[in-house]
């Protein structure tokens, strides 16, 4: 079974917000989006957050804490990712859509 590949996350831990230096062709405007959708989300709720694509080039949301971390919120982890796909469902499908036809070489199929 291979890997997911990651697009980009952050850690409340180490402060630091990654991006896959393989999709730095992105266009900036949604570079930042991604920055600050996982920064916030790591600030609000803890833990570690990263944005990786699945085999068949579905976006999914992972998150991971510390085993003793107190100020983890498993609960509002659950939650905030669900407004996440609600709120930024347009630039989710749009990265979805990149991926599979740049990265995966699919044919873009007519509406």
């Amino acid at each position: 079974m291979e890997e997911n590949v990651v697009l980009c996350g952050s850690s409340a831990y180490e402060k630091k917000y990654y991006l896959n230096p393989d999709f730095e062709s992105l266009p900036d405007s949604i570079k930042d989006e991604l920055k600050i959708m996982c920064v916030l989300f790591t600030e609000d709720i803890g833990g570690v957050l990263t944005l990786e694509y699945t085999e068949d080039g579905t976006l999914e949301f992972k998150v991971m804490c510390d085993d003793y971390d107190a100020l983890y919120d498993e609960i509002g982890s659950a939650l905030k990712i669900k407004q996440l796909q609600r709120d930024k469902r347009e630039l989710l499908r749009s990265l979805e859509l990149f991926y599979k036809v740049f990265v995966l070489g699919e044919e873009l199929e007519e509406e």
